[in-house]
């Protein structure tokens, strides 16, 4: 017989900012944790992945390590986000911890005041954090059992904007961008942004999200007609239909929900060339960052992730662009 599993309180998974100050409170303690959390036997070379490596001294500092082998030397910043950053390690985890507890985000003006840095270099940090949420669908994350589906459209409604910018194509959609996202009943969320919500298009995004053998639920939106699932299952919309028997769509927009609170009430803006980093950062936390985990799972998880993606320039961060101006993927 299954025992229920103990319900946690808040003050059981989590730490206050006090609590984490003190915990990361010099460089020190922030370099022995993240090399802990990157090389659990030891150091390793990232760049010829030699494990035969020697502490060293350099600039009296601790935390550089030279390889053996090819004899460059490295720190546990190297071939991180954390790299070329001239940041302290200490701000950087208080950034991860700020994302990581914020249910809407939090916005680079507000970190910069609380960290001392500028809005620019906060901003950068940022982003660099969300490119370590980028989710990554192999065989083993597919989405399974019974999946909700829906699209939704960021952007401003046309009536609201200056007469000079207006595009003069019609209402509804005109100047958004689609994201289409699917979400377990009861598990994990995984979101993309779409070019277009035609049925090729997001029959393709969902096949790579969702394993065949799932039950899949939507709305009737003639772009789910014909999905190769088990099982397809619709809840008419139109005819203020929200649930027909198992099928419903309302896990999937409490997800958009929470993304749009966090659109308007923190970021006010989502650029369309960035705007899949703030998915991204908005699926993460609700897969990896639920509050029945503690927060060092969480930091954990993020800093994991952190420590395994190599760091983008902030030239690149500013020139990438993917169909139509679209950033598809971080």
């Amino acid at each position: 017989m299954k025992t229920k599993a103990k319900f946690l309180s808040v003050k059981e998974t989590t730490i206050s900012f006090v609590e984490f100050v003190r915990k990361f409170s010099t460089e020190h303690k922030a370099l022995v944790y993240l090399e802990k959390l990157r090389w659990k036997t030891g150091a390793i070379c990232p760049h010829c992945g030699e494990k035969k490596t020697y502490k060293c001294n350099r600039k009296n500092e601790y935390g550089y390590h030279e390889c053996s082998k090819c004899h460059k030397v490295f720190t546990v910043r190297t071939g991180t986000i954390f790299e070329r950053s001239h940041i302290p390690l200490t701000k950087w985890l208080y950034a991860c911890y700020k994302v990581i507890t914020a249910r809407k985000g939090i916005s680079s003006v507000q970190l910069a005041v609380e960290i001392g840095v500028t809005q620019k270099s906060a901003w950068f940090m940022l982003q660099r954090i969300r490119q370590s949420m980028s989710q990554t669908i192999d065989a083993d994350r597919m989405l399974k059992g019974i999946i909700e589906a829906d699209a939704t459209y960021i952007g401003g409604k046309e009536k609201n904007k200056h007469a000079s910018k207006k595009l003069h194509l019609g209402r509804g959609a005109v100047g958004k961008v689609a994201v289409l996202g699917a979400k377990e009943r009861g598990g994990k969320v995984s979101a993309t942004v779409i070019l277009d919500t035609g049925k090729e298009t997001v029959h393709k995004t969902l096949s790579g999200m969702i394993e065949k053998s799932a039950t899949l639920m939507t709305d009737e939106h003639k772009s789910y007609e014909g999905v190769p699932f088990a099982s397809h299952k619709i809840v008419k919309h139109a005819l203020k239909e929200f649930v027909n028997g198992m099928a419903s769509t309302n896990e999937i927009e409490s997800v958009w929900s929470i993304l749009k609170r966090g659109w308007m009430g923190v970021y006010h803006h989502f650029s369309q060339k960035h705007l899949q980093l703030y998915v991204n950062e908005f699926c993460f936390r609700l897969n990896e960052g639920k509050c029945d985990r503690h927060i060092d799972e969480r930091i954990g998880s993020l800093c994991g992730l952190s420590l395994s993606k190599d760091h983008m320039s902030y030239q690149n961060l500013l020139s990438r662009e993917g169909d139509n101006g679209l950033m598809r993927a971080a």
